[in-house]
């Protein structure tokens, strides 16, 4: 059973930064993609960063320059450092993931990537 676990939420004024991980636990094929995905109250899901099996790397505009992601294959980790944050990004922060040999129903797509397992999510809140 795959399990996808944020951490690194919290709460930082204007201009600040934070790093989330997401550790990936139960995988048994390598990994195709990976990615982090954002939703603010009242607005749609928002496709934030992916990673792809070739190291491509891809950002929505609204957080290029700020945000890097990166992984650490040998501890099966996804990070998203966020720096110069605005009050804008405030939102539950996903890390998603798609597998080789494996993918669910209800997933999503990022810049040509598709993921289908998702972590339960971790509040960022950026306050002016």
């Amino acid at each position: 059973q795959v399990q996808l676990v944020e951490s690194g939420g919290g709460s930082v004024q204007s201009g600040g930064s934070l790093r989330l991980s997401c550790v990936a636990s139960g995988v048994t094929g390598s990994r195709v993609c990976m990615a982090w995905f954002r939703q603010a109250p009242g607005k749609a899901r928002e496709g934030v960063a992916s990673i792809n099996s070739y190291g491509k790397i891809r950002y929505a505009d609204s957080v290029k320059g700020r945000f890097a992601i990166s992984q650490d294959n040998a501890k099966n980790t996804l990070v998203l450092q966020m720096n110069s944050l605005e009050p804008d990004d405030t939102a539950k922060y996903y890390c998603a993931a798609d597998f080789a040999g494996s993918r669910p129903n209800g997933g999503a797509w990022i810049f040509g990537c598709y993921v289908g397992y998702w972590g339960q999510g971790t509040q960022v809140t950026v306050s002016s």
